[in-house]
């Protein structure tokens, strides 16, 4: 099939195109003849019944200082122009982003005359990476989510040694360890509390995080692989863009366990691709809006992550 597909994301002139998977995904849909059109969240909009947006047609091709042509721009209506929506937008996840899913939910289907948005938005709206870990809690580490100074105190005493990090941060911003005896706790609340109107979660520190915080990449519910990124000396975050260095890595009986309890949900709820964070064999984050990876699983092991979520999308609108 000849899918004609809308990309809604960040400037893909800056995009790195030797890391970026958004970028892997489209060049799997050009190889495949499908369409692209890339477009920006602040060009959606809805007027007299209709979602649309300005885009601009796109050709990739992976060469460094040269890997995107664009045609002229010009207004499509989603529901009507479009085959499939990939919303890969970074985070932060704010009111603009939510904005986005309450419009692309208002076109989302999944029969082949309507259009199918991954992930699906309203899955996405209601999957904020820190709280949809919560539904499979018997996996998570000691955890609490609340603006209580004195519950979190009191998790601190319990705990001793704690991560603290805005509940709807991403990219490891905010994110800050607390060793025992650290006196900055106080202080650090005052800060979050007094410029967020958010709760904060604080978790039980995982020393296992200095052999690596574990990206497993799960595709309709399947975990087809996973990279590993240790952090680097005297940080705390593991994160590839403050350092973190990715390696190669398997799964444990454990994390399979985690995977298999989270594939039939995965599933129902049209979350294609999804990536979870695992620490020590404890689920600490589940990622639907940009997920990550897809380039690094592919030169560690050869899988190929951007075909298998292709195949999952032209199978769903093929049914």
């Amino acid at each position: 099939m000849s899918l004609r597909v809308a990309v809604q994301m960040d400037p893909l002139e800056s995009v790195n195109i030797d890391a970026d998977s958004t970028f892997a995904l489209m060049l799997e849909a050009a190889r495949r003849g499908h369409s692209l059109q890339v477009y920006h969240p602040d060009a959606l909009s809805y007027r007299d019944g209709a979602v649309s947006a300005l885009m601009r047609p796109v050709s990739v091709q992976r060469v460094a200082g040269d890997h995107a042509h664009f045609g002229e721009e010009r207004r499509i209506a989603l529901g009507a122009e479009t085959d499939v929506v990939l919303m890969r937008q970074d985070p932060p996840f704010d009111m603009q982003y939510i904005a986005a899913t309450y419009l692309l939910e208002s076109v989302h289907g999944a029969s082949p005359n309507q259009t199918f948005c991954v992930n699906h938005p309203a899955f996405v709206r209601n999957a904020p990476e820190k709280i949809f870990v919560t539904e499979f809690a018997r996996f998570m580490p000691p955890t609490l989510m609340s603006r209580n100074p004195a519950e979190i105190l009191d998790f601190r005493d319990q705990h001793r040694d704690i991560i603290v990090k805005p509940l709807f941060g991403n990219g490891g911003a905010g994110v800050f360890h607390l060793k025992p005896g650290d006196e900055n706790l106080t202080s650090l609340l005052e800060t979050f509390l007094g410029t967020s109107r958010e709760p904060v979660m604080v978790q039980a520190y995982l020393p296992a995080i200095r052999e690596g915080d574990k990206r497993i990449i799960l595709i309709d519910g399947e975990a087809v692989g996973a990279i590993n990124r240790v952090p680097a000396r005297g940080e705390a975050r593991a994160n590839l863009h403050v350092g973190g260095r990715a390696e190669p890595v398997g799964l444990t009986d454990v994390e399979r366990e985690i995977c298999s309890a989270m594939g039939p949900v995965l599933r129902e709820r049209d979350l294609i691709f999804v990536g979870i964070d695992v620490i020590g064999n404890c689920l600490t984050e589940i990622n639907v809006t940009s997920p990550t990876g897809l380039q690094e699983l592919q030169r560690f092991d050869g899988t190929d992550g951007a075909a298998l979520i292709w195949d999952a999308i032209e199978k769903r609108l093929s049914a």
